[in-house]
């Protein structure tokens, strides 16, 4: 298959380049089976990165590892709908909102403020201050294309976040034990500070299967924040966009070099208002708004249980070959160029989260 017809022409997809991330993630799969505790996801972007580095990406594999990345991607996270209903949240989740919140709100909060400081790009501070506050891996990706992140970025997001998943599964079960936790308050601790799925059941089996039980309830819903996350940054990427946009229209330059803003009466903005509400609406990601179909089919039970873990593992797997499409873009030259700052990031946040968590614990 030809990647690339006549001159101005969009390129294609390739067999080369849609199996290359597939494979890699097959791979994973298989490593990951035999360390649970990592997983596949982070395997999948380790080899990415790997070949990345001994053979760059070619020019005409972009167009393929980008549909790997994204298409593919947004269908592995619609899948993660068949694990989430609204009785989940009803019982242990609603119990557990309020612990979940609360360090959602730290995270991002200390994101936002130690980002610049640290001199981090906006991008790559989003990046990590979700992966570390929702989900790791799954929420690095899914606000990656939203706000427009590059692969060097989403892989180093990424990256940050596994080596801190790495260290909660030593020092958490320590952590645990010398506060005395039960297996549900572990669980809590588990689900609510450790990011990636397979990590929070590796570390939340130090203290049994109740923690691991809880663990997984209180991990999931957190993924349900996904959603609104997703939507505010889509929303503030398009007020942004729609801001630059409109000086660009409104903003004239007379034949003296003055500039003059052009009023916009109240009248004509009502009469606008429904055509921006309808155009916003549209640059909400499509893909969200099929996981939230999803979960509320879930929710009346008309999902039969035998497709639930076949789902979430073709999800798994999917994520997986996202991740490897994500590594083997990965320019080496410019990931130095961020240097160790981003790390400090991932720490901070780190330690902000589990204290959080632990004050947060203590207090409910």
């Amino acid at each position: 298959m030809p990647t690339q017809g006549k001159a101005g022409a969009p390129a294609r997809l390739t067999i080369t380049g849609v199996a290359t991330p597939i494979l890699i993630a097959a791979t994973a799969t298989i490593l990951g089976r035999y360390t649970p505790a990592v997983g596949a996801v982070p395997w999948a972007l380790g080899l990415g990165m790997v070949i990345a580095a001994i053979r760059p990406a070619r020019a005409s594999s972009t167009p393929s590892y980008t549909f790997v990345s994204t298409t593919l991607l947004h269908v592995a996270i619609v899948l993660l709908g068949v694990r989430l209903s609204l009785t989940d949240v009803a019982t242990l989740g609603l119990a557990t909102l309020p612990v979940m919140l609360t360090t959602l709100a730290v995270c991002l909060i200390g994101a936002t403020l130690l980002g610049p400081i640290l001199k981090i790009s906006r991008k790559l501070t989003t990046l990590i201050g979700v992966g570390t506050g929702i989900c790791g891996a799954t929420a690095i990706a899914t606000i990656a294309p939203i706000i427009g992140a590059t692969a060097v970025e989403i892989s180093y997001a990424v990256s940050v976040v596994f080596i801190f998943n790495i260290a909660a599964l030593i020092a958490y079960p320590i952590i645990g034990q010398l506060l005395n936790y039960d297996a549900t308050q572990f669980g809590i601790f588990a689900g609510t500070a450790v990011n990636d799925t397979s990590s929070v059941v590796a570390t939340a089996a130090a203290f049994g299967i109740t923690a691991i039980n809880v663990a997984i309830v209180v991990k999931l819903v957190r993924t349900i924040m996904i959603v609104p996350i997703s939507m505010a940054l889509a929303a503030k990427e398009a007020r942004a966009t729609e801001q630059h946009t409109h000086k660009e229209k409104h903003h004239t330059t007379n034949t003296h070099g003055t500039t003059t803003i052009h009023a916009t009466t109240t009248q004509q903005k009502l009469r606008a208002l429904p055509q921006k509400i309808a155009h916003k609406a549209r640059l909400i990601p499509k893909f969200l708004g099929l996981f939230l179909v999803v979960v509320a089919i879930n929710s009346t039970g008309l999902i039969p249980d035998g497709i639930v873990a076949p789902a979430s593992a073709l999800s798994t797997f999917l994520i997986a070959a996202a991740m490897s499409a994500i590594g083997l873009q990965t320019h080496f030259a410019v990931m130095k160029t961020n240097g160790t700052r981003p790390l400090l990031l991932g720490a901070l946040l780190w330690v902000l989260v589990a204290a959080t968590t632990i004050t947060m614990l203590a207090l409910t």
